[in-house]
């Protein structure tokens, strides 16, 4: 069926780990033979002979991409589609193959997420092309989502200073090993861009960056979005998992709780876990980073930080500096957000006068980088003329600077107004003032307002508060 066909040998790796494909097919010389050519090609292949294999291995570790017979003894392969499917979609590519497939078969697989339908007899050439495609289209989905989270971003942090050009060749070293990070900083410092820059650096750079946001995470959903679930069937692939290969970036660090700390250290120490539900052991492969606005040692000593996860995190720290402590790098950065709102956007392009900059460069910059980011976004839309002027400037940033600490109780809470809605206005501009004063944080506003994270966390959906939008005064 395919004698004669050469292929090259390309290595097909995601950092130092192998892409991992399951082929799921009922015969025996089929089967061999296509895990034969792809491990020639540098994959790791897993077989199954049917459905009840094909759902063993599946959850014994989740592929990267699936070869899937249509007619198989004991279940046809698009139930195996529909069941994978439940849930929000098909975790990986799947390519279904079949030699009697009718075209409403190739049409109800497609519907369900398959990627391609190829025919049997199968031509090695076009399934190993096939094959790489439908990686890289994955590969290009994992990275599109995270461009569009973060928008459009520095691929590595911008400065010409003594200080970011020491920070950028601390994190080219620190980039090559595979020990944990631990990365502090003021709140919109420039975390986040340092991890991906240190990922983007490493080893592990081909392979897939995951952000796990503790401050978006509720204790309910905590250790499900994190470790995954199997429930009747259906799996759900946890944080961790996905970052299989690649570096797992843990931000708001103090923000877990002691319950999930457990559980990550016992992962982190034993490369292993297991998902919710689950008695099954799966391998765990990643390179963590994690950032924190808190000092961990005071968390620690205060009882809210496990010692154990702060020594095994905190094996390379790194601190990212304030703006206000490279000030020369702010030409740089106004410039790099102006195109950046201008290209992507659409916002007029207005230049900054010098003595706009220099107003800038004497700022003392609170919410640091993001502060700056949403200035500039702010003087582009309200601006009128092709030139920013310190007028402008200062029109821009004197509310902030003169903002007071303890703000007045609100205008429109009134004696007239019924019990619960003033309670809720209360609540509403307190927690608010809370957050600022927190920076953030979610841990610290836990403590100043003395209340469990979970009732928070509930309290502040129901009064439509987002944290990050009220900490940098979005």
């Amino acid at each position: 069926m395919a004698s004669g066909i050469t292929t090259p040998g390309a290595k097909h790796y995601i950092g130092a780990v192998v892409n991992y494909i399951l082929v799921v097919d009922d015969e025996p010389a089929i089967r061999n033979l296509v895990k034969e050519i792809l491990e020639d090609e540098g994959y790791e292949v897993g077989v199954a002979e049917d459905g009840a294999e094909a759902r063993r291995l599946r959850r014994c570790r989740r592929p990267d991409l699936i070869l899937l017979d249509v007619w198989m003894p004991d279940v046809d392969g698009v139930t195996l589609l529909r069941e994978w499917s439940e849930g929000g979609g098909l975790p990986c590519p799947v390519i279904v193959m079949s030699g009697h497939a009718t075209v409403e078969t190739a049409v109800e697989a497609t519907r369900l997420g398959a990627y391609d339908f190829i025919e049997k007899p199968l031509s090695l050439a076009k399934l190993l092309l096939t094959v790489e495609r439908a990686l890289d289209a994955e590969r290009l989905l994992r990275e599109n989502a995270g461009l569009k989270r973060r928008s459009p971003s520095m691929l590595e942090p911008i400065g010409k200073s003594a200080v970011m050009h020491g920070l950028r060749d601390q994190v080219k070293r620190i980039a090559r090993h595979e020990s944990p990070v631990l990365i502090t900083g003021e709140p919109g410092s420039g975390k986040q861009t340092f991890a991906r820059f240190i990922h983007a650096c490493g080893p592990r750079r081909d392979g897939p960056f995951v952000e796990v946001g503790v401050g978006s995470l509720s204790r309910e959903r905590a250790l499900t979005d994190l470790f995954g679930r199997e429930r009747d069937g259906v799996i759900e692939y946890g944080l961790l998992e996905q970052a299989n290969g690649g570096t797992l970036f843990i931000d708001e660090l103090a923000d877990l709780d002691l319950r999930t700390q457990v559980q990550l250290l016992a992962a982190l120490e034993s490369h292993s876990f297991s998902r919710v539900g689950s008695d099954g052991t799966l391998r765990l492969d990643v390179r963590v980073i994690a950032a924190t606005l808190s000092a961990l040692p005071a968390e620690v000593a205060a009882g809210r930080f496990r010692e154990d996860l702060y020594y095994h995190l905190n094996v390379v720290p790194l601190v990212i500096p304030a703006l206000r402590e490279h000030p020369e790098d702010l030409p740089e950065l106004l410039d790099f957000y102006v195109d950046q709102f201008v290209n992507h956007e659409g916002l007029p392009y207005r230049r900054l006068a010098l003595a706009a900059q220099n107003r800038l460069r004497h700022y003392h910059w609170p919410g640091n980088i993001r502060e700056l980011k949403n200035l500039v976004q702010r003087l582009l839309i309200l601006a009128t003329g092709e030139e920013i002027g310190p007028v402008e400037v200062e029109s821009a940033i004197g509310a902030r600077v003169r903002q007071p600490r303890r703000p007045p109780l609100p205008a429109n809470i009134s004696f007239e107004l019924p019990l619960r809605e003033a309670r809720e206005r209360f609540e509403r501009a307190y927690l608010e003032h809370q957050l600022q004063e927190a920076g953030g944080s979610i841990g610290r506003l836990a403590v100043q307002v003395g209340m469990e994270r979970t009732h928070l966390y509930r309290k502040l959906r129901a009064l439509g508060i987002d944290p990050k939008k009220v900490a940098y005064g979005e």
